[in-house]
């Protein structure tokens, strides 16, 4: 790339940075002290990709995404996940027509924007796999015919990591669908304080859209142009093969979660103002997006603890690229 085409390129960066500044701000209105949360699930949304959020009640789980659709002038579909919830209540069903014989599509909580599927992991194991396809392809197949879904689409998902009782484990597929999982946790005092004193005065019902749709599908080609260099490719593949070659580890990252990590550093250096990825964008975003990817063994359990901890001792061990 010459001096004057990089010129330009970062002012195209500058520029495209702004409507990302203010989808940040706007959300980060009602998120109180959870910057950091914010800059990832943008992320998600610019690398694309779905997010699961783990945490226990009343932390903000389903504000974050509404305030997300809000701010994006996009339809916000949102579906209660229940042991009785069907497949059909997610993806639609077609039904007979009355007084015809012509076969008609009712639509389903997926067909939107941005889908918030609220406890996720209290719905069947036959219901949570009605998500997949429109996860990996965004689209859903009804009696052999398939349907687009509306872009962008992204999936925020919840579930509460303390309360197992009636609930059904994600399978590793789902997981794998997954961009990040992320841990948004309590506020500290101040911003707590911030919360209750301001608590009538912003909310998401008084937010409004920031960006539009179509800025949204172009923020994300941009950052598909961020560059990337092969050593940085490399570095990400000396990790993931780390997570399969470790005797801790009984599964590893697969080659979507390489993927996954691939898009996902250049969608943050792109929300950091730059059209380059560095390592540490690398090192920064690697619990969060391989750290539901892997199934620690026995050992990797005591040891370790959780996955989280798991990728950080992994990514210790790699030469960072120089």
């Amino acid at each position: 790339m010459s001096k004057i085409e990089r010129f330009f390129n970062m002012q195209r960066i500058a520029n495209q940075d702004r409507r990302v500044e203010a989808l940040l701000d706007n959300i980060g209105k009602v998120i109180k002290g959870k910057a950091g949360i914010i800059e990832l699930v943008v992320t998600a949304l610019l690398a694309p990709g779905h997010v699961l959020i783990e945490d226990v009640p009343g932390v903000g789980k389903t504000k974050l995404a509404t305030a997300l659709a809000v701010s994006c002038g996009g339809t916000f579909g949102r579906i209660q996940m229940t042991p009785d919830i069907m497949p059909s209540d997610v993806t639609g069903f077609s039904f007979l027509r009355p007084g015809s014989y012509d076969m008609e599509f009712r639509r389903g909580a997926v067909f939107c924007n941005f889908l918030l599927a609220d406890e996720i992991n209290r719905a069947s194991p036959k219901s949570q796999s009605a998500l997949l396809e429109s996860m990996e392809e965004h689209s859903v197949t009804i009696d052999e015919k398939t349907y687009r879904l509306p872009e962008p689409f992204m999936v925020l998902a919840t579930q509460n990591p303390v309360e197992t009782f009636g609930t059904f484990p994600l399978p590793e597929a789902q997981m794998d669908r997954f961009l990040f999982r992320l841990h948004i946790g309590y506020p500290d005092k101040e911003d707590e304080l911030s919360i209750l004193q301001r608590e009538s005065e912003i909310s998401v019902e008084t937010l409004g859209s920031v960006v539009s749709l179509n800025d949204i599908l172009f923020l994300r080609e941009c950052a598909r142009n961020v560059y990337i260099s092969a050593s940085l490719e490399r570095y990400i593949l000396e990790i993931v093969h780390g997570t399969r070659e470790a005797e801790e580890i009984r599964l590893g990252v697969s080659p979507r979660g390489s993927i996954a990590l691939h898009k996902a550093a250049k969608a943050y250096a792109f929300l950091k103002g730059r059209d380059f990825v560095l390592p540490d964008d690398i090192k920064y975003l690697c619990p969060y997006s391989f750290a539901h990817r892997i199934s620690l063994s026995a050992k990797g359990k005591s040891v370790w603890g959780n996955g989280f901890n798991a990728i950080e001792k992994i990514v210790s061990r790699i030469e960072v690229p120089v």
